[in-house]
């Protein structure tokens, strides 16, 4: 396979250190992908790849070589860089000679079937993005049907999205609204009941009955917890007693607490 060979100073190189820096706009959001299994995702879920970047020298296996192929002729540039170049670029130790480009997935609120009894999860304000892309896993593992963000403080394009994700944000419905209040008017027009996570005036997780209805968990900030719309909705409280002496639990942590309890109701664990 020949392919033209690029160097540090070419724009698509200078392009992955803008994405992994994080600092530059990014309105097509374009993320970093990197090693043989984060390449059988994009081919997987057939995510549009802007741009491959092959390094032969730094192939370990067949595998990688054959993959080589299908995301060259896949991709809409592909180049081939040096080891130097690679290293350069690259987070992971190995990988496998194979670097790229992607653009997630963009999900409107029509794109989004639910089913009777679908599973929500809400992130209002969210900061860190290891902690969201960690979410993003969860929702995947627990079989939620999507994550609605709002008013959020980190970007999906992150890298640390995509790598605490295991890249299940390649596939997970994310929609994203501007403010609260556009999230709740969606919420409402599909018939959905809503828990607030919180602690005041707020009944054991365990309490209600999930099994029948569609279902969404509201998580707040990891400073400031949920914004005050939610509460003026007038939504149920739900809380996840703590039996030591610490008073939380990490987000994701409770996340996978509430979604699972709701899963278990809905498919009579």
């Amino acid at each position: 396979m020949e392919l033209k060979q690029i160097g540090p100073q070419h724009p698509k190189i200078k392009q992955v250190l803008a994405i992994q820096r994080n600092t530059a706009p990014n309105p097509r959001r374009m993320i970093t992908a990197e090693g043989l299994w984060a390449h059988n995702l994009l081919l997987e879920h057939d995510v549009f790849i802007d741009t491959f970047l092959w390094c032969p020298e730094a192939a370990y296996g067949d595998e990688a070589r054959t993959r080589a192929v299908e995301l060259a002729e896949r991709a809409h540039l592909a180049y081939q860089v040096s080891k130097k170049t690679l290293a350069r670029i690259s987070e992971r130790d190995k990988p496998d000679g194979l670097f790229s480009i992607a653009q997630l997935p963009m999900w409107e609120p029509q794109d989004v079937r639910l089913g009777k009894s679908s599973l929500i999860m809400v992130a209002d304000s969210m900061e860190i993005p290891g902690n969201l892309g960690t979410l993003i896993r969860t929702l995947d593992a627990a079989g939620a049907d999507c994550l609605v963000l709002t008013n959020r403080r980190t970007r999906l394009t992150h890298p640390k999205v995509f790598r605490a994700s295991q890249g299940m944000v390649l596939k997970m419905p994310i929609l994203d609204f501007e403010c609260t209040e556009d999230a709740i008017t969606w919420l409402q027009s599909n018939d959905v009941d809503v828990y607030l996570a919180d602690t005041d005036d707020a009944k054991n997780y365990r309490s209600f009955d999930y099994s029948s209805s569609r279902t969404a968990f509201i998580l707040g900030s990891e400073r400031y917890g949920i914004p005050k719309p939610w509460h003026e909705a007038g939504y149920e409280r739900v809380f996840i007693p703590m039996l030591g002496s610490a008073d939380s639990l990490n987000v994701s942590i409770s996340a996978a607490v509430f979604l699972f309890e709701a899963r278990a109701q809905k498919n009579r664990w």
